[in-house]
């Protein structure tokens, strides 16, 4: 593989986004762009990346993390000024340099090692990467002579009729020697309607001055698309998720509608595992095999074992165990582990929480910051107590424990090994194993009460006369 140093351009606003965001930033299939063109760059094996930031520039270093070394670009100012910042931190470097805009969203690590080693064995001193394209409009032509040498790069609103029928078009992705790139951006000017320096007035220098500059095709075109709006934005978006959607069916997963199903680049699926429609897979969710997703999940940055079943529910940084079922219409918050063989059931939320292995939270209850242990059933209706106004506390649920529908249990509060607890009951001391806790007011009958009731109603409308609709001016029609 040939060694070179990357530059990466992703120091504009991109004004036909209409964002605050920097264009780079924008997300293509869960991941931003600037990372999808991080992963070309590693995957063609570049040795150093230098990221020319600017609009927003903590989110794209936040964005560019460890990969690659940030420098700042005050004024933006045109492609030529852009990579004119990088200079100084490859003052001592003497090697190729590949130039990669930050939109470059569908560039593939092959086309850029072709490139590269194209630009490499070819001797020259500038290497462009072109595409064909059915539809070129929007990009820059490649023009060639009569021998099939480049002659110049024209853009669009300044191509002649003949020049504009070409289909060859620039990818904005090009590969030099680093010495004469910056010996040509010095003698660039913004002698242009925009004011701006243009790395596309480097290829020409070097055109003119008779230096040897060459063409690579890329093998797939969609290497040359760039994304400048929201509809470009979208059109990629597509893309990529059938490229996720087609990889992961060929890999042994069942989709059942494909269309309907959205999974993240990053997101991994094992075999045999069923997925239904409406079913939003996101982050770094890793689901194993055999398992039963959907239909209308969303899902992020969470874990799903084995032979596992999730339905109807919102899932997020949370761990399910192997065989466990969850929903529908639950909801598993951050910090939620489900242990082997668990069940969350319908309208349940979970939040921090771990259910022990085979234990079951069926339906209508809430579990904050609590630890459930194995066999424990909860009833319909419990919710964990666990903020006081100033800070969260613990509920500790142990082994083979029975709670009873509708309990409150206000935490820090523990129930012991094989204890019940009687519905209705507001637990607000721990339980013994073993025992029964009951905490309720006390049941009362009043006898005769209705008959009594009915009397003084009676007596009363007598009295007052009907109202509207037959009933007497002062009745409520509920109970006194």
């Amino acid at each position: 593989m040939a060694e070179f140093v990357a530059i990466v351009l992703a120091a504009g606003l991109g004004t036909r986004m209409k964002s605050r965001v920097p264009k780079v930033m924008h997300e293509i299939c869960g991941k931003p762009m600037i990372s999808h063109v991080l992963d070309a760059v590693d995957a063609a094996g570049a040795t150093r990346v230098i990221v020319v930031v600017g609009h927003g520039a903590d989110l794209v270093k936040q964005a560019v993390g460890m990969r690659g070394e940030c420098v700042f670009q005050a004024e933006q100012l045109g492609t030529g000024h852009a990579v004119m910042q990088a200079e100084g931190a490859l003052r001592e470097y003497t090697g190729t340099c590949a130039v990669v805009a930050g939109d470059a969203a569908f560039l593939s690590g092959d086309d850029l090692a072709t490139l590269v080693e194209g630009h490499q064995e070819s001797g020259a001193l500038a290497t462009v990467l072109s595409a064909v394209l059915d539809d070129p409009s929007g990009y820059g032509r490649i023009i060639r002579g009569p021998q099939g040498e480049i002659v110049k790069i024209v853009e669009e609103k300044d191509a002649s009729a003949e020049e504009a029928a070409t289909r060859e078009v620039n990818s904005s992705i090009y590969c030099f020697d680093t010495h004469a790139l910056f010996d040509a951006l010095h003698g660039i000017a913004p002698e242009n309607a925009q004011d701006e320096y243009y790395l596309t007035d480097v290829i020409g220098i070097m055109i003119g001055k008779g230096f040897p500059v060459r063409v690579v095709r890329a093998r797939d075109p969609l290497s040359a698309r760039g994304i400048n709006t929201r509809v470009q934005l979208a059109e990629a978006e597509r893309i990529f998720r059938d490229r996720v959607r087609e990889r992961l069916m060929l890999s042994g997963v069942t989709l059942v509608d494909p269309p309907s199903t959205f999974v993240d680049a990053s997101v991994v699926v094992g075999r045999d595992t069923i997925i239904l429609p409406f079913t939003v897979l996101q982050g770094k969710t890793v689901i194993g095999e055999s398992c039963t997703i959907g239909p209308f999940v969303r899902m992020a940055d969470s874990a799903v074992s084995d032979g596992a079943s999730v339905s109807n529910a919102v899932v997020l940084q949370s761990a399910i165990g192997p065989g466990a079922t969850v929903g529908p219409y639950s909801f598993l918050r951050p910090g939620t582990v489900l242990e082997e063989k668990s069940k969350v059931g319908t309208f349940v939320e979970v939040k921090k929480s771990i259910i022990g292995k085979g234990s079951k939270v069926p339906h209508q209850t809430y579990l904050g910051d609590a630890t459930v242990g194995e066999g424990v059933n909860v009833g319909a209706g419990t919710i964990t107590c666990n903020y006081d106004g100033w800070q969260k506390h613990p509920t500790i649920i142990e082994d083979r424990v029975f709670i009873g529908s509708n309990s409150n249990l206000v935490a820090p509060v523990r129930i012991g090994k094989g204890a019940y607890v009687a519905a209705g009951s507001t637990i607000t001391r721990d339980v013994p194993e073993g025992a029964l806790g009951i905490a309720r007011g006390l049941q009362k009958e009043i006898h005769g009460w209705v008959k009594r009731r009915l009397e003084r109603r009676e007596k009363a409308e007598g009295r007052a006369g009907p109202g509207p609709g037959g009933r007497s001016s002062n009745e409520s029609g509920g109970f006194a």
